[in-house]
């Protein structure tokens, strides 16, 4: 499985990383996999298939995440100005204040084999590669501690279960430690994905073995990427240039043209 990557600088060093929204086989086999009930889910635990490419870990978080998807569209469709509208509201100011490279890591699925890097041809790429690498490098460190810091906080949330309301905090938590652990297993997977399989040595004695070793394994490495300079992409970002960045319309075009989610590369104007 191949995911498609588009980076362009929205204004000066602040840059947009985002993958291209595109229906994959992966996604809907996943899903016919994941149990829909506690029996179903229950029985797939227990029973010894050695077939199956899902852990038991996998199986329950994406059993939960199923449930919390569906307990939000409900909240998408109550009707307006009642109690589950109002958390529904809350929700969403909740979530416009996630880091978009929080969003971008999260989207990188653990089963993508190789990544195909789309950028302006005006931008050298081998800087691509170094910034792809380090929001990769950073990523896997911050949100592993906020992964375990969201994991401490859940006992300490879950106490407002006594309450007669909804327990919001503990589902905000829960959703967090979620987050946060699918954005740090995506970067660790992108770090694989844009890293150099081993280091040429720099010794000047290096036996034949050892050099077809390291060739070996940069060819390798370099197949597990593809980076593809776009010339359409570069005349868009010159169209869109402004004063302040790029604009609103121009980002928008990018989207329509690379299928982008607009809401997600928007947030990255929004924090310039």
């Amino acid at each position: 499985m191949r995911a498609r990557l588009v980076v362009f600088p929205i204004k000066g060093r602040n840059w947009c990383f985002t993958k291209s929204v595109q229906p994959s086989l992966s996604d809907s086999s996943t899903a016919q996999q994941t149990p829909s009930t506690l029996r179903e889910l229950w029985t797939t635990i227990f029973s010894s298939n050695p077939k199956s490419s899902t852990s038991k870990p996998e199986l329950l978080i994406d059993f939960g995440v199923n449930k919390m998807d569906k307990a939000w569209k409900g909240l998408e469709k109550a009707p307006e100005g009642s109690f589950k509208n109002k958390i529904h509201g809350l929700g969403l100011r909740l979530l416009s204040r996630i880091k978009p490279s929080e969003m971008f890591l999260k989207s990188i699925p653990k089963d993508v084999t190789s990544v195909e890097v789309i950028y302006p041809s005006s931008l050298n790429a081998r800087l691509v590669r170094r910034r792809l690498r380090h929001i990769a490098m950073r990523g896997s460190v911050i949100h592993k501690n906020y992964f375990y810091g969201s994991v401490t906080l859940l006992p300490l949330t879950a106490v407002f279960t006594v309450l007669p309301l909804p327990n919001i905090p503990f589902f905000w938590i829960l959703f967090r430690t979620y987050s946060n652990w699918r954005a740090f297993k995506g970067s660790e997977k992108l770090l694989e994905l844009v890293s150099d399989g081993s280091q040429t040595s720099k010794s000047t004695t290096v036996n034949e073995d050892e050099r077809d070793d390291s060739v070996t394994n940069l060819k390798k490495a370099f197949s597990l990427r593809v980076l593809q300079p776009s010339k359409e992409l570069e005349e868009l970002l010159h169209r869109g240039q402004e004063e302040d960045g790029l604009s609103k319309c121009g980002i928008l075009d990018i989207c329509k043209a690379f299928d982008l989610d607009r809401n997600d590369v928007l947030k990255y104007r929004a924090s310039t």
